[in-house]
């Protein structure tokens, strides 16, 4: 083949597909900027609207999968491939990726029954996985929970919609459950009306269910007394680290004994 053929040649696909290559870059850079554009726009109506948000993460990748993935189907048209065979192609390359990705596919499903029967929510307090904390988005395949101590774990959701997880944030009111020690000789009647008073001082312990206090156990070295009081979800923490404090006082203040472990030590003289 000479130069001259080799450059008409050229100049021919050239001037066939120049045309259709030109029109699939402005379509893919338009394409580009119109999905950002209806990304932005559907998460501020999202927002604004009385959608839960715990689903707004998960809708808006969804949507912005979909239309990327359309994009690249219409670009592909216009270059001139067939997508009848492309797609078959692409459904065998999804089966063998699916089969690859077994668990990743497995974390979708968990994501989308989450979501829908919401066993918890953006906001909530959970524990689950060996991890508890505040959940701060629940996306496709993760759900992101932030820590007491602000360190960010990120869950599979495949896990999480199948195995045991407690939720503190579903009821409005929790138990707090104390144990309290006392010294053996100490007056016991004068141990259980200091904790009451204690817990009838506080304002956010609840009257009703009443505060509960017994004699629970006769330890080693103690004689201990079981304490439980409701209180709203929101003051759980504050009102236990509280109460520890006030009972301390309170025990020296009145001159019972917090036990503490002690070791006694005889020594034996032989004659």
């Amino acid at each position: 083949m000479t130069t001259e053929e080799i450059i008409q040649q050229i100049s021919s696909m050239g001037i066939e597909y120049g045309p259709k290559v030109l029109g699939a870059i402005a379509v893919w850079i338009i394409g580009t900027i119109v999905i950002k554009a209806v990304s932005r726009t559907s998460n501020k109506i999202m927002a604004k609207s009385k959608l839960d948000a715990s689903l707004i993460p998960f809708l808006s990748s969804m949507l912005n999968i979909s239309l990327k993935a359309l994009l690249v189907i219409t670009v592909l048209s216009m270059v001139g491939i067939e997508m009848t065979s492309f797609i078959a192609i692409l459904g065998a390359a999804g089966l063998a990726v699916g089969m690859a990705l077994s668990g990743t596919l497995q974390n979708f499903a968990g994501g989308v029954l989450i979501l829908i029967f919401k066993p918890y929510r953006v906001g909530d307090f959970i524990e689950a996985q060996g991890f508890s904390g505040v959940v701060k988005e629940i996306q496709i395949f993760n759900t992101i929970l932030l820590t007491a101590d602000n360190k960010t774990i990120i869950i599979p959701n495949g896990g999480l919609s199948t195995s045991s997880m407690v939720n503190y944030s579903t009821e409005p009111r929790r138990r707090v459950d104390w144990t309290f020690g006392i010294g053996y000789g100490d007056d016991i009647d004068q141990a259980k009306k200091v904790l009451e008073d204690l817990c009838n001082a506080d304002e956010r312990i609840l009257k009703d269910p009443a505060v509960f206090i017994a004699l629970s156990d006769l330890g080693a070295s103690s004689v201990n007394f079981t304490v439980r009081a409701w209180v709203k979800a929101a003051d759980y923490w504050p009102v236990y680290f509280k109460m520890n404090e006030d009972v301390y006082n309170a025990f020296n203040k009145e001159g019972l004994n917090i036990p503490y472990n002690t070791l006694d030590v005889n020594i034996l003289k032989s004659e």
